[in-house]
């Protein structure tokens, strides 16, 4: 039946199956320290086998040995320090230190699973052999993937991508005038306030904007718009545009939509022969700063601004951006 389940649902019920695989070998390991004649419950073993090792340990020294939480381990060690295995040291220089150790039927314990250890290693050894992946290795490349990246990352990404495929990326028109301005203002008085800048280009976006060579493009996603990014024509020695007006709807973030604006963006300044791309910004907008990194943007100083809320200029080579 649990095969019938688990070809239904897929690898989604990993974590189920693991864990049903989990409870399957925690009953058996139960019933080997029977075999052996040890008065033993599976779950004292990571930390048992950290004494055993170790003439003493702190709590906190096992906790972080084992990767579990304190006060789990705590809570295992009063189970073993009433079986008679483990006992508090008391004779410790630092009396605010919990230093436990093996007592002296602990040790003898620790020898008996030593004996039943090999056993269980051959036993798992045969099941390698028999098999045609390796279950211990594969678990340890997992466990460093997902150190890498968690399953919830994963999993956020993934919806990302999902949800970004009903967002629509399209030029400006008249009709998104008001959505052009309402999302910059509402980003803009949220966490600064408007300025003298602002105004003329979201008042004029034609004039401002477009009628000196830049562009203006508009996120759809279900076909409301729901971000807005603008590439405006600099008259400026250094750089080709800017990069500006970016603003993302917060009801609807998390969609990858600032991603797909500004590489909108990016791509129309290659297009327009441009070798490089300006913006300004403020450190306070992490999303915005870790997106721009993400596109390559480079921290720069010393030009002057007309905004009072800018506290960061960023540049992206677009030579290099290519040959990347």
């Amino acid at each position: 039946m649990l095969m019938k389940l688990f070809q239904k649902t897929g690898k989604i019920a990993l974590g189920t199956r693991l864990r049903l695989m989990t409870a399957r070998i925690t009953d058996d390991a139960a019933r080997i320290y029977e075999l052996y004649d040890i008065e033993f419950s599976p779950k004292w073993f990571p930390a048992f086998f950290v004494l055993s090792d170790d003439a003493e340990k702190t709590i906190t020294g096992i906790a972080n040995e084992i990767g579990h939480s304190q006060p789990s381990v705590s809570k295992i060690i009063q189970e073993m320090i009433i079986a008679g295995l483990v006992q508090e040291k008391r004779e410790t220089p630092d009396k605010r230190r919990n230093v436990v150790a093996l007592t002296k039927k602990g040790s003898m314990i620790s020898e008996q699973i030593k004996i039943q250890c090999a056993d269980v290693d051959a036993a798992i050894e045969s099941i390698i052999s028999e098999a045609r992946n390796n279950l211990w290795e594969a678990i340890e490349e997992w466990e460093f993937l997902l150190d890498q990246k968690s399953m919830l990352k994963r999993v956020q990404e993934q919806k990302k991508l999902r949800e970004s495929k009903n967002v629509r990326i399209v030029a400006y028109e008249e009709q998104y005038q008001k959505a052009f301005r309402a999302l910059n203002e509402e980003w803009i008085s949220t966490f600064f306030k408007m300025e003298e800048a602002d105004y003329k280009a979201l008042d004029n976006p034609k004039e401002y904007i477009l009628d000196k060579g830049g562009k203006i493009f508009v996120a759809l996603y279900n076909n409301e718009p729901v971000g807005v990014c603008a590439l405006i024509k600099m008259n400026d020695p250094d750089y080709d545009f800017e990069l500006a007006k970016m603003a993302v709807s917060p009801k609807i973030q998390g969609k990858n939509i600032g991603w797909l604006l500004a590489q909108a963006v990016v791509d129309a300044a290659k297009k327009s022969g441009a070798s490089n791309l300006y913006l300004e910004s403020n450190t306070t907008l992490k999303a915005a700063i870790n997106l721009y990194h993400k596109l390559g943007f480079k921290k720069i100083v010393g030009r002057l601004t007309p905004y009072e809320r800018c506290n960061i200029q960023m540049e992206l080579n677009l030579n290099d951006n290519l040959r990347r």
